[in-house]
């Protein structure tokens, strides 16, 4: 004789409501704890003037009025906004041509090439910032000395206010390009290849086949890696902190750079957090807007 146990249907609803919600409960606790309570923290605390220390004191709005009235942060807005269209306009082509070039059928050795290619993205920022802080040194560095060879430099990539953001940029290049390329690249490889055959077999050529199979079917990868691309140029600190702290003159400060030496150096928590509240509006913008002009990743363009 078999027996078998039976939930009441009260029970059974009760189980099947509740399992749901304990399994993804640590995403929401660390969420909670991680990433809302901070933001809510920050929030309240830039309508208050705190040192850390001494009691908080309410000033309302004050901070956000001299954060505008500050012309540094105008040059560091100006900054940040270069180095996130440099990143935009430059790194984000240029990973899709690399991507491109390392998936194309006649390369050889493709997983060895890929291998040296992603190497950047395992060395940590500071490591790199060092070593390009020696090759980009104006006397002795190794990028001046192949530019005498053609009679050409010394550039003061770290010194000059010209040029300090070329600089910085070539740091940030170095490290961002391979990380871009490998989203590319696997945005590539989940194109089915029967669409290109069968584009062939119309008569389309390479440069057709680009623009009305791969770049249309690229666009959930294109709006991933330009979010990820602007995030990350809006919240650049490592590089510029090491390199140049933030000089010559803050020609090459960016708003991270500014949020902390003004809450860590000078322990002006309560500005700091109306710098941090202004640049998550910023990000949270930016990213939308980019969403809604791409229209992937399930947006809706009629809200």
């Amino acid at each position: 004789m078999r027996t078998s146990a039976r939930l009441t249907p009260g029970a059974n609803r009760l189980q099947g409501g509740r399992n749901p919600y304990l399994f993804v409960s640590p995403f929401f606790v660390l969420f909670a704890i991680f990433f809302l309570v901070p933001t809510l923290a920050s929030l309240v605390l830039a309508l208050y003037r705190w040192n850390g220390v001494a009691t908080p004191e309410w000033v309302g709005l004050s901070n956000f009025r001299r954060l505008f009235s500050d012309p540094v942060f105008w040059q560091v807005a100006r900054n940040t906004t270069f180095y996130t269209l440099a990143s935009v306009l430059i790194l984000i082509p240029l990973g899709l041509v690399l991507a491109l070039g390392l998936n194309a059928r006649a390369l050889r050795f493709k997983r060895m090439w890929r291998s040296i290619y992603f190497t950047p993205v395992v060395v940590s920022a500071a490591a790199t910032s060092l070593v390009f802080q020696i090759l980009l040194s104006r006397d002795a560095g190794l990028v001046n000395g192949l530019l005498g060879q053609f009679g050409l430099g010394p550039v003061p990539w770290l010194q000059s206010r010209a040029w300090v953001k070329v600089g910085v940029f070539m740091v940030v290049a170095w490290r961002t390009l391979p990380l871009l390329t490998v989203y590319f690249l696997a945005g590539l490889q989940a194109i089915p290849k029967e669409l290109h055959e069968a584009a062939m077999t119309d008569g389309a050529g390479s440069v057709r086949r680009f623009w009305y199979v791969t770049l249309p079917l690229l666009r959930p990868v294109v709006l991933f890696v330009l979010v990820v691309v602007t995030l990350n140029s809006i919240q650049l600190f490592d590089e510029v902190q090491i390199l140049t702290d933030g000089g010559p003159a803050n020609a090459s400060a960016t708003a991270m750079h500014y949020l902390y030496s003004r809450g860590f150096e000078r322990l002006r928590f309560g500005f700091a957090s109306s710098v941090a509240t202004l640049l998550f509006g910023i990000a949270l913008s930016a990213a939308l807007v980019e969403a809604r002009t791409l229209g992937g990743l399930g947006i809706d363009r009629e809200g």
